[in-house]
């Protein structure tokens, strides 16, 4: 979005700079014939690069994880190959059909359904090597394929690491039943278009598991996926929250700052009102938790973090303004591993789940 076209104060700041650097650094790891499937879910975990046509028309294959998000990338006029990482629903084959999007595919159910259709479809064969949520069982991919209809095309197979951050032997155990199932489909199918299994932290840790498709999602946007990631590779991050000051005012000690008087001032305070709160994905657990940066200096957050907006505690600061920036966080004096430390949760959840009432400004 124009930043000219905007009128609130509240902006998330997206640098397309900063995604095509990580992208750079992410390639350096990888052989020359590796294609990276960049994943793009959760309107891009919250960035909004999904929309920039621009930028994804670089990429061979993009991976969401809806058919929704894959008609969208398709009507955004993106042509080549679009991967719907999760086993969709029966409800959903007219979409995938009239948008020719590629699926991953792992029910037998769905199978079924596609062989009561005429139209060719596109899969990925998941294989479940030990993430307890979707895949074939690798030692019964045999039996799976046996069971296709003609019209499906198998273009890939695949597997989810869930411990690709913090255990060896589990990822090394993954990897082996996952070498098994793609040795049992090729026995069968011949050589098929794409194998992967690396998301973030095994592009990092685990080299062999890179075969010839990776799909990054954190790193790209520049943070870490895991812990120690970014001594191991360098990023930089593509998103910056930031509000404006909107309303200061002196109150005397004693004042109740917010619902529930949670927050009393123990002198006289200088306190500014800032317009993002909970409905805009600022968690309401920094209530009296947390702090913000305003004039490059950290400064409290006071009172219950409300639906619309918060209180911060300025008095200490020299100089302060209605109109000044608020940095939610700003990747140097706060960073989002911070916020999301303080919120119990990981960078993951707190990034993608800033709403849809926060523009995004592309700088």
């Amino acid at each position: 979005m124009n930043e000219n076209e905007i009128t609130r104060p509240t902006v998330m700041e997206i640098s397309i700079d900063n995604f095509r650097y990580n992208i750079e650094q992410i390639k350096k790891r990888l052989s020359p014939n590796t294609t990276i499937m960049p994943i793009i879910k959760a309107n891009a975990y919250g960035t909004y690069i999904n929309t920039r046509l621009d930028v994804i028309k670089e990429f061979e294959i993009v991976g969401v994880a809806t058919v929704d998000e894959g008609v969208q990338i398709r009507k955004l006029g993106y042509q080549k190959d679009i991967f719907i990482l999760n086993q969709p629903a029966i409800s959903e084959m007219n979409k995938i059909i009239e948008n020719d999007l590629v699926i991953g595919l792992s029910s037998n159910r769905f199978i079924e359904a596609i062989g009561e259709r005429n139209e060719n479809i596109n899969v990925h064969i998941e294989i479940g090597t030990g993430m307890g949520r979707t895949g074939v069982h690798p030692y019964r991919v045999g039996n799976y394929l046996k069971k296709l209809p003609k019209n499906v095309s198998v273009k890939g197979i695949y597997t989810h690491l869930s411990v690709a951050d913090i255990d060896d032997e589990y990822t090394k155990k993954q990897l082996d039943s996952f070498n098994h199932a793609v040795k049992d489909t090729k026995d069968i199918l011949g050589d098929v278009k794409y194998i992967h299994a690396a998301a973030s932290n095994a592009i990092i840790n685990y080299p062999e598991a890179q075969y010839n498709l990776v799909r990054p999602g954190m790193i790209m946007y520049g943070y870490e996926s895991g812990e120690g990631i970014q001594e191991k590779i360098t990023l930089k991050p593509v998103a910056k929250l930031k509000s404006k000051i909107t309303l200061l005012k002196t109150v005397e000690k004693g004042t109740s700052i917010g619902y529930g008087r949670s927050f009393m001032t123990a002198r006289e305070s200088k306190i500014a009102t800032i317009p993002i709160g909970y409905a805009d994905g600022f968690r309401r657990t920094l209530s009296n938790n947390g702090h913000v940066v305003i004039r490059g200096h950290k400064v409290p957050i006071v009172g219950k973090i409300c639906m619309d907006g918060f209180m911060a505690d300025v008095t200490d600061l020299e100089e302060v303004e209605v109109g000044d920036d608020v940095w939610i966080w700003d990747n140097e004096h706060i960073t989002l591993d911070e916020v999301a430390h303080r919120c119990n949760t990981i960078n993951y959840e707190i990034i993608s789940t800033i709403s849809n009432r926060v523009p995004r400004i592309f700088v």
